[in-house]
């Protein structure tokens, strides 16, 4: 099937070469428009790229330049942003669950709310022998959270959306009978917890070092 390029939007830079492209594209045989997520493939092609409307220009084939990745969908107009400064395996799995719900499937999408939360906890254990911290705590999430909440890491104002977890998060992974609204329940936990250990100690430090930046002596 050939499409002809009608606008072009780069959406991003990767490896700090390749461009991503949003491609509006019409079908000539169907007359109907598809957007393609297109990636650059070749790094040397970064000079004619940089021309403005390049695609809408080239009279040859954009797959000389550019390879096709996916197509906006509806995942894409529905899913919904990950919390800011997530470490990127986390980020990658939020995203996947945030789809996961985007496109109604509310089993998978807990499933990997659950794995987020999982990550995301793990470390935070004391190392060595604790006292009332078994091997078990260690490895089962529905008992680590209890646990993180009565010994101080975690606040305790996440306690009450923390009962998702341990009810609906076993419930996705092993009988598959969560509803959309448990799937939304486990996301907004998982989306609260993020925030606390990871967007909103980094926005501080954002925040003091631009202090930090105005309280220079100026040249």
């Amino acid at each position: 099937m050939t499409f002809d390029v009608k606008d072009e939007r780069m959406t991003g830079i990767r490896y700090d070469w390749q461009r991503i492209y949003e491609l509006p594209c019409l079908c000539r045989r169907c007359h109907q428009f598809t957007v393609f997520v297109a990636e650059q493939s070749n790094i040397h092609d970064n000079h004619r790229l940089s021309a403005p409307d390049f695609f809408r220009d080239h009279e040859g084939s954009a797959n000389d330049f550019v390879k096709v990745a996916s197509y906006i969908s509806l995942k894409d107009e529905s899913a919904e942003e990950p919390p800011e400064h997530l470490p990127e395996p986390i980020k990658n799995v939020f995203v996947e669950g945030a789809t996961c719900l985007a496109v109604e499937c509310p089993n998978a999408a807990g499933a990997m709310f659950r794995v987020c939360v999982d990550i995301a906890t793990r470390n935070m254990l004391p190392e060595g022998d604790v006292e009332g911290l078994t091997s078990k705590t260690r490895r089962d999430l529905g008992l680590r959270l209890p646990w993180l909440f009565q010994h101080g890491p975690l606040a305790a104002d996440l306690r009450d959306l923390s009962q998702c977890i341990r009810e609906d998060g076993n419930d996705g992974v092993h009988t598959g009978t969560l509803t959309l609204a448990d799937a939304e329940d486990l996301r907004d936990f998982t989306r609260s917890l993020l925030k606390r250990l990871y967007t909103e100690p980094e926005r501080l430090k954002v925040a003091a070092a631009r202090r930090d930046e105005r309280r220079k002596p100026r040249q």
